[in-house]
């Protein structure tokens, strides 16, 4: 499983992608593997100011329903609609299709405390050696 170098990620499988004072959010791959057959994708309205942790998103699938939380704080700038008719690319690219929301963010401090590659890592083969499942994201 390949995860992008150049960017950002959380501890609740998040990754995050700074550029020009804009964050493009998704999912990582490690949660796109737990999900089958997506029945149906919820996205919070451009211009709602979200705070770190408020739910930005649902994702239903066969097997389970996931409240996405936020890892930033901000102003929603866009959603990415397509995932509404196609979800497909949550699943299967969830680095460039399959992207999210893009937020400006208001907090700089909690864009430091991001993880890097190396730290998102340790988190997921951590997960893997105890056999853990995603936790909520």
């Amino acid at each position: 499983m390949m995860y992008p170098k150049d960017l950002k990620y959380t501890k609740e499988h998040w990754w995050v992608k700074v550029e020009d004072g804009k964050a493009r959010i998704g999912i990582t791959q490690r949660v796109a593997d737990f999900l089958t057959l997506i029945t149906n994708v919820e996205f919070p309205k451009v211009g709602d100011e979200i705070k770190i942790g408020d739910t930005i998103g649902i994702i239903e699938s066969q097997k389970t329903t996931v409240d996405l939380s936020s890892p930033l704080s901000g102003r929603v700038l866009e959603v990415n609609t397509n995932l509404i008719n196609d979800p497909l690319p949550l699943v299967h690219d969830p680095y460039r299709d399959g992207w999210m929301v893009v937020i400006e963010p208001s907090n700089p401090k909690e864009i430091d405390e991001l993880i890097d590659i190396d730290e998102y890592l340790k988190i997921v083969e951590w997960e893997k050696a105890t056999q853990k499942g995603v936790g909520r994201i």
